[in-house]
């Protein structure tokens, strides 16, 4: 049995090789590979000629280029390459796994396999060539997607694309949503993708997030990209996902909410308006203080430039 597509959108070569390196030396070979070439000007095939004959591959180069515009467009056609497996990773290409990944994957999935939309693994953070390691960060082994985001708000943990294993029907149902940069792409996914379904960890196997001045997560001249996102993203939270959280988490959220927007754009009178509303309901000294500073500054601003 095959049930694991292990989707690679690839354009970078520095690290490449191990990834591909890491696939081959799965303990479980139980999985198809599935590689998009964003047309990207470095060509990796004579590197993956090395490493294809020994793997179950598919490896497909599109005409042009649309991760610049749009990574999650170029996710969605990568997927698009994807055959009859259920389940999918999409893993970086500067990115690895651990040996056991795969195996574990099929040692506990008739334990996950219906109680689940999205399954993932500890993972540990790479930055740059050095490979300067971070912790090995670990989650509670079913969790909901709330609390989950919750601990990577707060800054607890840590969260990627490359460490989810997710159901195929759930990405057809929700797909990602187009964030910039894809930027929290992932964060909304495992909300919706998961349907109230907590999500499944498996701690005992691990992936290789890599950070570089390459990567989005390590590069410095995308933020305003990576602020917009935020704000979307936040907005979203507060609109649709507000009351999956406790007092506490919301009164965060809106916070946060507030100050990312308040990072790119004016807040409508409406958004005053609610908010004021939501620190009059959720009432808290601190918590309300806060915003009727922010709010009498804004306003200020405001008269000031009128």
């Amino acid at each position: 049995m095959c049930n694991l597509a292990i989707v690679i959108p690839y354009y970078k070569l520095s690290f490449f090789e191990e990834t591909l390196k890491s696939l081959k030396a799965q303990s479980d070979q139980r999985f198809k590979v599935y590689i998009g070439n964003d047309a990207s000007p470095e060509n990796p095939e004579t590197l993956l000629n090395n490493y294809t004959s020994q793997l179950s591959a598919v490896y497909h180069k599109f005409d042009t280029n649309i991760g610049g515009t749009s990574l999650v467009k170029q996710w969605d056609r990568c997927i698009g390459l994807v055959e009859n497996e259920e389940w999918i990773m999409i893993l970086g290409d500067d990115d690895y796994l651990g040996k056991d990944v795969v195996k574990s994957f099929y040692e506990k999935y008739d334990y996950f396999k219906k109680a689940t939309n999205v399954v993932r693994f500890a993972s540990q953070m790479l930055f740059g060539e050095d490979k300067i390691d971070s912790e090995i960060y670990k989650h509670p082994v079913w969790e909901k997607a709330k609390d989950s985001f919750y601990r990577k708000h707060k800054c607890r943990t840590r969260s990627s694309l490359s460490e989810h294993i997710f159901s195929k029907k759930q990405y057809l149902k929700y797909k990602f949503f187009n964030y910039p940069l894809a930027w929290h792409s992932d964060d909304r996914a495992w909300f919706e993708f998961s349907e109230q379904m907590p999500i499944y960890t498996i701690n005992e196997a691990e992936v290789y997030v890599r950070v570089s001045p390459e990567s989005i997560s390590g590069k410095q001249d995308n933020l305003d990209n990576k602020r917009v996102s935020s704000s979307l993203f936040y907005n979203y939270l507060v609109n649709q996902k507000l009351y999956d959280f406790n007092k506490i988490q919301r009164i965060e959220i809106v916070k946060s909410y507030l100050e990312r927007t308040l990072i790119v754009r004016k807040v409508k009178v409406k958004e005053w308006l609610f908010l004021w509303h939501f620190h009059i309901r959720n009432f808290t000294k601190p918590s309300f203080k806060k915003f009727s500073k922010i709010l009498i500054k804004s306003l200020f601003k405001i008269n000031h430039y009128n």
